[in-house]
């Protein structure tokens, strides 16, 4: 029945991301059904003709999905911070806070259904008649609880196409998952364990351990994070399914830009169509540009929880992207792989991704510090603890997990997705990636970004 009917095949698609979201939760899954009803139907009243309908139809999506978000994910961020200000008034008062955890991924459904209605909006997409189709495209379970954002345009006419099995399909999405839980459980959370203990006992660490560590962490975020979003691509090729591609070996980058075209691809260009173009984008001066890229990477920040590091560090990479804007530099690196007609990069090469790595590590420790005043703490403990003894078996050991990832990216860095192996050796290179996975499979932690 499932292999020859469509509707049936998403049917059973829906089932599974329901069931497995509300594994977790049955009650935001009520959530979750809710808000893909609402944005369904917001898609009708937009499609209408009367603009002002279809205007007043785009705002209440708009209200609908950051109510949503205001309520669970940033209330308590804002009545702390109301308190707070009547307090340095000389008032005094006791403010209500929700005792209930973020629901996992909503940030990004709620950004799937806005970009839906939006598309429609602009005239790109047209309303999804069938409800099952719009709610496996809001739902489906690989991309639902960290992404990628997927676009209308791109996911669904896959979701209302027939599909077949394909083997070479589904041979390129079993590798990209081992590849993915190679760099999740064997190379994240491996660094997890070391950059735990730093962040957590800074004071008392030597400021070179702490650099490491800071080292350390970048990488964690990139193996964990990109580790999901390979086993979320690899399934839905079993599924038949393309999502777009969200990493394009970022820690390659030659400035500030270039990083930004390859890290978390899908938020970035959803805040480069949905917010930074419709406010104006580079073309209405450079005073404008400037405007419109600060409200892009703190909003971008602020996405990302409510807490002031996270602002904080969108602000350190506008900063960073500034002088690029300014320069009219920052599309030099739009299109081209780093050395992707050599072996080495130049040593011009070299040192810019040197000189990017180093900025963008800077930044991650306001990401994974627990507030300001601990990132603050641990940076200031970077540039002056040099009394307390070295870690060097740390250092070691970061080395021998860091070392090899970006070796491998290094080879695999022309085509995010071929993870090509010489034929005489690849039983043997899936076969250790198997046993490695295996071996360290059990003290994983949680995927970073499940909790935005």
């Amino acid at each position: 029945m499932f292999s020859r009917s469509l509707h049936w095949q998403n049917v059973l698609i829906l089932i599974a991301s329901y069931f497995f979201y509300g594994w977790w939760s049955w009650k935001f899954m009520v959530l979750l059904v809710i808000s893909t009803f609402l944005d369904y139907l917001y898609g009708f009243g937009v499609a209408l003709q009367n603009i002002k309908k279809a205007r007043l139809f785009l705002w209440l999506s708009v209200l609908n999905n950051l109510g949503i978000l205001g309520v669970f994910k940033y209330y308590n961020f804002f009545a702390l911070q109301f308190q707070q200000a009547l307090a340095l008034l000389g008032l005094h008062s006791n403010v209500v806070l929700l005792q209930v955890a973020i629901p996992i991924g909503i940030s990004f459904y709620t950004f799937h259904g806005m970009s839906y209605v939006f598309d429609i909006y602009r005239e790109k997409q047209k309303p999804v008649r069938n409800f099952i189709d719009y709610a496996v495209f809001v739902s489906f379970f690989p991309l639902l609880v960290a992404g990628p954002i997927e676009r209308a345009s791109h996911l669904l006419p896959q979701i209302r196409k027939k599909r077949f099995f394909n083997y070479t399909q589904a041979a390129e999405g079993c590798r990209l998952i081992l590849w993915g839980l190679f760099k999740k459980v064997v190379v994240a959370d491996s660094l997890a364990i070391i950059v735990d203990n730093l962040f957590t006992h800074y004071h008392d660490q030597h400021a070179t351990s702490l650099m490491v560590g800071a080292i350390a962490f970048s990488f964690q975020i990139y193996g964990d994070f990109s580790g999901y979003t390979d086993i979320a691509l690899g399934t839905a090729k079993l599924f038949g399914f393309e999502l777009l591609t969200n990493f394009r070996f970022p820690y390659f980058s030659r400035d500030i830009a270039e990083f930004w075209r390859r890290w978390h691809i899908s938020l970035s260009s959803w805040f480069r169509d949905y917010l930074y173009i419709p406010l104006g984008g580079s073309k209405q001066g450079k005073l404008k540009a400037v405007r419109n890229t600060f409200i892009i990477f703190l909003v971008s920040g602020f996405w990302h929880g409510a807490n002031w590091k996270y602002i904080a560090w969108g602000g350190i990479h506008a900063c960073g992207f500034l002088p690029l804007l300014l320069l009219n530099r920052n599309r030099k690196y739009a299109t081209d792989v780093v050395a992707r007609e050599r072996r080495l990069p130049s040593v011009k090469e070299l040192s810019q991704m040197t000189v990017t790595f180093a900025f963008v590590t800077f930044a991650w420790v306001f990401f994974r510090a627990a507030d300001m005043k601990e990132a603050i703490g641990y940076l200031k403990c970077s540039i002056t603890n040099f009394k307390q003894p070295k870690d060097l078996l740390m250092f070691g050991n970061v080395c021998c997990y860091v070392i090899p990832l970006i070796a491998c990216d290094w080879w695999l860095r022309r085509d995010e997705r071929s993870l090509q192996v010489p034929q005489r050796i690849k039983p043997v290179v899936y076969i250790v990636l198997a046993l490695l996975v295996l071996f360290y499979f059990g003290k994983q932690t949680n995927f970073i970004y499940f909790q935005f």
